[in-house]
C-alpha cells in the first residue's frame, strides 16, 4: 500500500509538471510569437469613371467579370463628339487658309520697294501673319482635344483585374469623373496583419510570413514594411489646434495594433483571393536568428 501511494503521488506530480510545462509553452507561444488572427487581404481598387459626359450606349462587362488591360468596359454616345471633331477640322482648315494668305501678303510687301509700301505697312503685315499663325496653332490644339474626347468615349480597363460594384447600365447618363464601377487590380493583392505592439520586436522586413484563411487555404509571403504611425485616439487636436488631453484613462491598457504589410509570393494553383478576407498571419524569422520580446514590467 505504501509503494502504491508513493507511485500515485509521483505519477500525479509528473502529470501536474507536464501540464504546467504544456501551459507555459502555450503561453510563451501565444505571448512571445509573432502571429495574429487579425489579418486582412487587400488589393488596389481603381474607380472607373468616364472622362467625357454623355449617354451610355453600351456596357461591355458584367459584375465580377475578369478583364484584361485594354478591354472595353463601356461606351458613351460619340455622336456629339464626332460633330465637335468635324467642327474642329473645319476651323483648322479655315485658320490654315488665313495663315497662308497672311504669310503671302507679308512676303509680297517685304519684296516691294519702301517708296511704294511704307515700313509700317510691312510691319503690320508681318504681325498679322504672326497672329494668323497663333490662331492656326490654337485651332490645331482644339482639334487634338476633339480627337481625344472622341477617343475617351470608349472606357477601357487600365489593368488586369475584376469588375466589382457595377453601377452603370445602358441608357444611363454618365457624368464626367463620376465613378461607374470599380476594378480590383489582380496583380496588387497583399495582406495587412495588425500586430500588437508587444510583438513588433519579433518582426523584421523580409521575414517569411504564412497566411491561413478561415476557409483553410494557406499561402505565403514576405514582410514588406511596418507602419510608422497610427492615430492616437486619446490625444486629438482641439479647435485651437492644441492637444485635447483626456484627464482620465482606462484602467486596462490594451496593446495598440500596428499594421504590417506583407507582399505575397506566388499563390497556390486554384486559390482565388478576394479583398477583405480574414486570415491568420504567422511571421517566422530566419532560422538560427535569436529574437525575443523585451521584459515587460
Amino acid at each position: 500500500m505504501f509503494w502504491k501511494r508513493i507511485i500515485s503521488v509521483v505519477f500525479t506530480l509528473l502529470v501536474f509538471a507536464a501540464a504546467v510545462l504544456v501551459v507555459r509553452t502555450l503561453w510563451l507561444h501565444y505571448m512571445d510569437s509573432a502571429w495574429t488572427r487579425d489579418g486582412r487581404v487587400r488589393a488596389d481598387v481603381i474607380n472607373i469613371a468616364p472622362d467625357v459626359a454623355g449617354l451610355v450606349i453600351e456596357v461591355a462587362v458584367h459584375d465580377n467579370q475578369p478583364v484584361k488591360k485594354g478591354d472595353l468596359l463601356l461606351r458613351v454616345d460619340p455622336e456629339h463628339y464626332r460633330t465637335a471633331l468635324r467642327q474642329a477640322e473645319a476651323l483648322v482648315a479655315a485658320r490654315k487658309a488665313e495663315l497662308s494668305m497672311r504669310e503671302a501678303n507679308a512676303a509680297r510687301r517685304a519684296d516691294i520697294d519702301e517708296r511704294v509700301v511704307s515700313r509700317e505697312s510691312r510691319s503690320d503685315a508681318s504681325h498679322f501673319a504672326d497672329a494668323a499663325r497663333a490662331d492656326y496653332l490654337e485651332a490645331q490644339a482644339q482639334l487634338d482635344e476633339a480627337r481625344l474626347k472622341l477617343a475617351r468615349t470608349e472606357v477601357r480597363a487600365p489593368t488586369d483585374g475584376y469588375i466589382t460594384n457595377l453601377n452603370v447600365f445602358e441608357g444611363d447618363f454618365a457624368n464626367r469623373g463620376e465613378p461607374a464601377m470599380a476594378l480590383v487590380d489582380r496583380h496588387s493583392y497583399y495582406v495587412y496583419g495588425y500586430f500588437e505592439e508587444t510583438r513588433l520586436p519579433l518582426i523584421r522586413v523580409g521575414d517569411h510570413a504564412e497566411m491561413r484563411l478561415m476557409s483553410g487555404e494557406r499561402f505565403s509571403g514576405r514582410v514588406d514594411s511596418i507602419a510608422r504611425g497610427i492615430y492616437d485616439r486619446d490625444n486629438p487636436e482641439s479647435r485651437e489646434l492644441t492637444a485635447d488631453v483626456n484627464p482620465t484613462f482606462n484602467w486596462v491598457r490594451l496593446a495598440q495594433r500596428v499594421p504590417v504589410r506583407i507582399h505575397l509570393d506566388a499563390l497556390p494553383e486554384g486559390l482565388e483571393l478576394s479583398a477583405g478576407l480574414t486570415c491568420t498571419v504567422i511571421i517566422s524569422p530566419p532560422s538560427g536568428e535569436p529574437r525575443a520580446v523585451p521584459d515587460r514590467w
